[in-house]
C-alpha cells in the first residue's frame, strides 16, 4: 500500500511539472506573438501602404484610434493637395489667357452673404435728413450743446470696474467719474440734467468683471443698454503706447447702415466734442461687425508720405446692443424702440440689425 501511495504522489508531481512547463512555453509563445504584432503595427504606422480611398469611405468606421487618426490626417492631406493642384491649374490658365481671363471668384463670407435689410439708410434720402434734423441729437449736431458726460457704476464696484471707468474718462473729453453710493438712476438723472450733463453712462459688473453698459442721452433720451465683453485695460495690453493726452480725439464710425444702426452711431458720435484736435493724433473707433461693436483707441503718426504707424492706447472692449428705449431710463414704464430677442431663431445666420 505504501508503495502504491508513493507511486501516485510521484505521478502527480510529474504531471504538475509538465503543466508548469507547458504554461511557461505557452506564455513565451504569446509574448513573442505580441511583440511581432506590435512590431508589424509600428511598421504599418511608420510606413503605411498607399491605399486609395473608396467613394463611400468613412473614417469613423475604423475602430483602432491610432489608425483612425492616421487615416483622417492622410485624408485631409490628400484634400489639401487636390485643392492646391486645382489652384495652380487655374493660375496657369489665368496667366495664359492674360486680359481675357475671367474675374477671380469672390469668397463667400457671412458679411458679403448678408441678407439685405429694408431699413438700410440712404444718406441722400429726404426722410432720413428730416428725421436727423428733428431727433434728440439735433441740438448737438447743430452745435447748440457741448457734450458733458457723467460716468458712474453699479453699487459697490470692484477695482477692475473702477479702473475701467477711470480709463474711459481719459478717452471721452469733459467726462467725470462719480461713485453711485446706492442712489437710484431715477434720482441721479434729474441731478445730471440740473448740472448740465448731456450723458449718463453706467457701468455694471458681475463677479468683479464689467459686463453691462447703460448709455442715457439727456435730457430727452434715448437710452441704450449694451452687453460688455472682452474688456482689456491698459496694463493688460502688449505693446501699448503712452497714456493718452487731453486732446479731443477723432471719431470713426464703421458699418452703421440701418436705421437702428444710424441711431446708435449718432448716440456714440454725440459723446465727443464737435471739433477734434488733430495735434493729439488720437482716434476713437466704433466698428460694427455682425451686430458686435468693437471699440479701439489709437494714436497715429505719419512716417512718410505713404506710410502711417498706429499704436493702440487702450482700453478696448466689445459691445452688443440689448435694447434701445425712448426717453430716459425707466425700467418699468419705458417704451422700447428695439429689444434683442435672445430666443428668437432667425431662418438664417446672415440677418443683422445694425
Amino acid at each position: 500500500m505504501d508503495f502504491e501511495v508513493q507511486a501516485e504522489s510521484e505521478n502527480k508531481t510529474k504531471k504538475q511539472k509538465k503543466k508548469s512547463k507547458n504554461q511557461k512555453k505557452q506564455k513565451i509563445v504569446h509574448e513573442e506573438a505580441a511583440e511581432n504584432s506590435v512590431g508589424k503595427e509600428s511598421e504599418n504606422v511608420d510606413t503605411p501602404p498607399e491605399t486609395a480611398f473608396p467613394p463611400t469611405f468613412s473614417v469613423s468606421e475604423i475602430k483602432n484610434k491610432q489608425r483612425r487618426h492616421f487615416m483622417f490626417m492622410k485624408f485631409k492631406q490628400e484634400k489639401r493637395k487636390e485643392k492646391l493642384a486645382l489652384k495652380k491649374k487655374r493660375k496657369k490658365e489665368r496667366e495664359a489667357l492674360g486680359d481675357a481671363a475671367p474675374p477671380k471668384p469672390v469668397p463667400k463670407t457671412i458679411e458679403n452673404q448678408r441678407i439685405y435689410d429694408e431699413t438700410t439708410v440712404d444718406p441722400e434720402d429726404e426722410e432720413v435728413a428730416f428725421d436727423e434734423g428733428t431727433d434728440e441729437f439735433s441740438a448737438y449736431f447743430n452745435r447748440l450743446t457741448n457734450p458733458k458726460v457723467l460716468i458712474t457704476t453699479s453699487d459697490r464696484p470692484r477695482g477692475r470696474t473702477v479702473r475701467f471707468c477711470e480709463q474711459l474718462a481719459t478717452v471721452i473729453p469733459d467726462s467725470h467719474v462719480y461713485y453711485r453710493r446706492g442712489l437710484a438712476l431715477k434720482r441721479i438723472i434729474p441731478q445730471c440734467i440740473a448740472r448740465g450733463f448731456t450723458y449718463l453712462m453706467v457701468i455694471n459688473e458681475d463677479r468683479k468683471v464689467p459686463n453691462g453698459l447703460v448709455l442715457c442721452h439727456l435730457p430727452d433720451g434715448p437710452t441704450a443698454h449694451f452687453k460688455v465683453s472682452s474688456v482689456r485695460l491698459r496694463k493688460e495690453m502688449k505693446r501699448r503706447g503712452k497714456d493718452p493726452t487731453d486732446h479731443s480725439p477723432e471719431v470713426i464710425l464703421n458699418n452703421f447702415t440701418t436705421r437702428l444702426g444710424h441711431s446708435i452711431g449718432r448716440l456714440f458720435a454725440a459723446l465727443f466734442p464737435h471739433d477734434p484736435q488733430f495735434v493729439g493724433r488720437q482716434v476713437a473707433t466704433f466698428h460694427n461687425q455682425r451686430d458686435f461693436i468693437f471699440f479701439r483707441f489709437h494714436r497715429y503718426i505719419f512716417k512718410n508720405e505713404k506710410r502711417v504707424g498706429i499704436q493702440e492706447l487702450g482700453p478696448r472692449f466689445t459691445l452688443k446692443l440689448r435694447s434701445l428705449q425712448k426717453g430716459t431710463f425707466d425700467s418699468k414704464f419705458g417704451e422700447y424702440e428695439w429689444v434683442h430677442k435672445r430666443h428668437e431663431m432667425d431662418s438664417s445666420r446672415r440677418k443683422f440689425h445694425l
